[in-house]
């Protein structure tokens, strides 16, 4: 029984120690788990106020607006809206001066074509002159056999008068082989003009050419931009949907934190919220707005590159417009006096065609009287083999002549200055014969001598003094001709004076044209400025810029006119009718 009593005290008094280390190890984790608890309650309550400061942040709608990405996105918008803009006005421009070179095409084709009819015409004109040539030259030939048949039946017969008669109508109708010779070389100028203006036809084509070219590249650059466009669209409008998918987060954020949980609650909420920040740290970090921003700069810059290559390129179209513009007014008037002067050629061609007919009728007559005196010159053959020989004896002996003129005129100052020292020679010969009179005859028969050689040397004056009157004579009939010459140049210098007054007239009217279409652009610009004023204004009133937003439904207005709908019962946006609060209402800063 003791021992029974002492083995249930020691059992008590183990299991007393056992208990107090129980209670000991219980204790202390219940304290453990009240510090953890603890810890756990501040760290809540340390998130719950990040989340209401998110919440705060991003229920604040002036935060938003003011916000370095959101102001920067919309800077972009409205630069892009712009661009578009420009870009359309640039497309429109573009169209019209598409149009006008077709325009221009159609009329310098329509020139080509009437440049090859000139062509055509031109080679009927060479044609049918080289045909007048053969006549001529027949005529000629005719000519030279019935002046030596006439000569030949003149040297022996006595009528005087119709062998002026043959002389009036020889020297006629040299007359008139100087005209047609005259009227050819014109006819072959206008010829090698003709061939010029071809030249120059050409190189407007190639021109031509060239121009459909370049507008090709613009319209294909003009594409590529209208692409770029459509692409920052895109990037736009993906951007507005992630704000949006933000937005709708953060209502949801702000829903969940407004209702009152327990401590598992918080625990689960607190793991999930940890997880969807997680989630946004990643979204934020995969679709960062910074990364954005940079690529629509990028993006922009190069669109500012490319517009002013645009413009570049279309000043240099407009100015190589106008030159050719100018080309084509130069080419008509050219082709217009050419066409005058074809149609002064037909005519002067139809004068020539007159007169050689009237040249013909007149050689059928001398025929007739040739034919009416072939049995006298058939007796006169005999002689007129001897006059042509003779004939020809005195043309060889005129050429002679022609020659000894030459040799004449180039000896003419030679003489004049021997003339001068004989004169000189007789002035001493005069006074030493004074001086010595009295000396013996040798001396007088040189002096005789002398006298002599003085006479001859007067003959010589004389037939050199006629020789320079012929001289003379021909140097006379030069300075007519060179006054005609003169003249000639005048009448050229004059026309020439007209065709740069006129020049100088097209000159003007292509600045003033020029003058008007800048201000029909600069009258766009100010209408464009005037409508984006016209954005910014308040739709309400119309003359108050917009202050203040509406959060639900995000539009502008100015705070007068909000401030009278906020002093109404039923308040309502201006614009869409959706009903608003007074901590709806925010500033904002345009």
């Amino acid at each position: 029984m003791v021992l029974f009593r002492l083995i249930n005290l020691q059992t008590k008094t183990w299991a007393g120690e056992i208990s107090k280390m129980l209670l000991l190890k219980l204790r202390t984790l219940a304290g453990d788990r009240l510090f953890e608890l603890h810890e756990t309650q501040e760290d809540n309550l340390i998130l719950s106020k990040q989340l209401e400061d998110l919440q705060g942040q991003l229920k604040d709608d002036n935060y938003i607006f003011t916000s370095k990405p959101y102001t920067i996105l919309s800077d972009q918008l409205h630069h892009l809206n712009a661009e578009i803009e420009r870009y359309k006005g640039l497309v429109e421009v573009l169209q019209n001066d598409k149009n006008q070179f077709l325009q221009r095409e159609k009329e310098m084709c329509a020139k080509g074509e009437s440049v090859d009819n000139v062509k055509q015409s031109i080679t009927a004109y060479e044609a049918k002159i080289e045909e007048l040539e053969h006549q001529i030259l027949k005529s000629m030939a005719e000519k030279n056999d019935l002046e030596i048949k006439v000569e030949e039946s003149l040297q022996d017969s006595g009528k005087k008068d119709f062998k002026d008669e043959i002389h009036v109508m020889a020297a006629a109708l040299s007359k008139e082989m100087e005209m047609m010779e005259n009227h050819l070389n014109r006819s072959k100028d206008a010829a090698s003009e003709a061939l010029a203006l071809r030249e120059e036809a050409e190189s407007l084509r190639t021109l031509l050419a060239k121009k459909i070219s370049e507008q090709k590249e613009i319209s294909d650059r003009y594409n590529t931009q209208v692409s770029e466009i459509k692409s920052l669209k895109e990037l736009i409008e993906t951007l507005e949907k992630e704000n949006q998918e933000l937005e709708f987060i953060v209502d949801m954020y702000g829903k969940e934190c407004s209702e009152s949980r327990t401590i598992t609650e918080i625990k689960e909420s607190e793991n999930q919220a940890r997880k969807q920040a997680e989630y946004l740290r990643t979204s934020l970090e995969e679709h960062s707005l910074e990364l954005r921003v940079k690529a629509a700069n990028e993006a922009e810059t190069a669109c500012q590159r490319s517009l002013c290559i645009a413009e570049a390129e279309l000043e240099e179209l407009r100015t190589d417009v106008d030159a050719s513009e100018r080309d084509v007014l130069e080419l008509k008037e050219a082709i217009r006096i050419k066409e005058a002067e074809g149609d002064a050629y037909i005519s002067e061609i139809e004068t020539i065609g007159q007169a050689y007919e009237d040249m013909q009728t007149q050689n059928q007559h001398l025929l007739q009287q040739v034919a009416d005196r072939d049995d006298f010159n058939i007796k006169l053959v005999s002689d007129s083999v001897k006059t042509k020989q003779a004939s020809a004896s005195l043309l060889s002996e005129k050429h002679l002549l022609q020659k000894q003129l030459h040799q004449v005129n180039s000896s003419l100052e030679s003489s004049k200055q021997k003339l001068a020292r004989g004169e000189e020679q007789m002035k001493a010969y005069v006074a030493q014969a004074i001086k010595t009179s009295s000396e013996n005859r040798h001396h007088a028969i040189t002096i005789e001598k002398t006298l002599l050689e003085v006479s001859e040397a007067e003959k010589e004056l004389k037939w050199l003094r006629s020789a320079v009157g012929s001289s003379e004579k021909e140097y006379e009939q030069n300075q007519k001709k060179i006054a005609e010459l003169r003249t000639e140049l005048e009448r050229e210098r004059s026309e020439k004076r007209k065709l740069e007054e006129e020049y100088e007239e097209v000159k003007n009217e292509v600045m003033e044209l020029t003058s008007e279409n800048e201000e029909a652009t600069i009258q766009k610009l100010q209408d464009e400025i005037n409508d984006c004023k016209a954005i910014l204004k308040c739709g309400v009133c119309f003359d108050r810029p917009k202050e203040v937003v509406i959060t639900k439904c995000f539009h502008l207005f100015c705070s007068t006119c909000i401030q009278r709908n906020l002093e109404l019962r039923h308040r309502k946006c201006p614009g869409c009718g959706t009903p608003f609060g007074q901590n709806d209402v925010r500033e904002v800063k345009i």
